[in-house]
């Protein structure tokens, strides 16, 4: 087994981008999700309230992400924030410690998002622990949903497109890590796994919601995958499709590295 693909996504909900080296770290690879849109009440702001946002483009330079719409000039947002207005914002159910940016940034997202809407930074240094139950070393998240990877098999895609009339692309999942020479849904069993020269574990299958069912080109929200996955892949009233994982090992991983099952 290898891996195919490496994702991240520098704004929570926002499109991601493919690279063919990243820097593992704790709270995720590096630049993942350290950026998160949040509404007046400081709660977050997804694809799932706002599928629209999948029209924003992102693409990084040496020292920025730059965002991009088709009714907006082009925004440059830093790939860190040192300094700004401190504010506690809400990731599902944690309350997390972040730095608003600048008042540019946020009225840019708030024309698109429809609605008053600010743009936080969560610092390296930022806390937000994983839940005690499944973690290894008190690993700590940036604000991705839970965990700090998502890791999906291509077999396991392949296999729900041939169920599917029209297939769906590897992004409308969001993994971090694609891994090819699997089988179907075999992920489903790892725990620790290698992949390159750096330990993984994997805690559990990953719950999917209504966030699957938006199309990234249109930003229109359909039926599938949930749908078919609900035939199928169910465990009590959820439909799972990926793992997740945390890293036991800091370093740099790559497109063609070997994945490999430690006993």
């Amino acid at each position: 087994m290898k891996v195919s693909g490496l994702y991240i996504y520098p704004i929570k909900s926002l499109q991601g981008i493919s690279l063919q080296e990243v820097e593992v770290m704790e709270k995720g690879f590096r630049y993942d999700r350290r950026w998160m849109l949040v509404n007046k009440a400081n709660g977050h702001v997804t694809q799932r309230t706002h599928p629209h946002l999948s029209q924003i483009g992102i693409s990084l330079s040496e020292e920025s992400i730059i965002a991009t719409h088709r009714d907006m000039s082009d925004l440059e947002v830093p790939l860190t924030l040192n300094l700004g207005k401190h504010i506690q914002v809400t990731v599902w159910d944690d309350q997390v410690d972040a730095l608003e940016a600048p008042q540019n940034i946020n009225n840019w997202f708030s024309k698109i998002a429809g609605e008053p809407c600010k743009l936080v930074f969560m610092p390296e240094a930022g806390s937000r622990p994983v839940n005690p139950a499944r973690a290894i070393n008190g690993e700590h998240v940036s604000f991705a949903d839970a965990y700090p990877y998502l890791i999906i098999g291509q077999s396991s895609l392949d296999d729900l497109n041939a169920r599917m009339e029209v297939e769906l692309p590897m992004h409308r999942f969001r993994p971090n890590i694609v891994v090819e020479g699997s089988k179907p849904y075999e992920e489903d069993h790892w725990r620790d796994i290698q992949i390159g020269e750096l330990k993984f574990h994997v805690t559990h299958p990953c719950k999917r919601c209504v966030f699957t069912t938006v199309d990234q080109e249109t930003g229109k929200k359909g039926a599938e995958p949930l749908k078919t996955l609900a035939t199928y892949r169910r465990e009590g009233k959820e439909v799972i499709f990926g793992v997740n994982a945390l890293a036991l090992e800091s370093g740099r991983i790559k497109v063609g590295d070997e994945v490999k099952l430690i006993d």
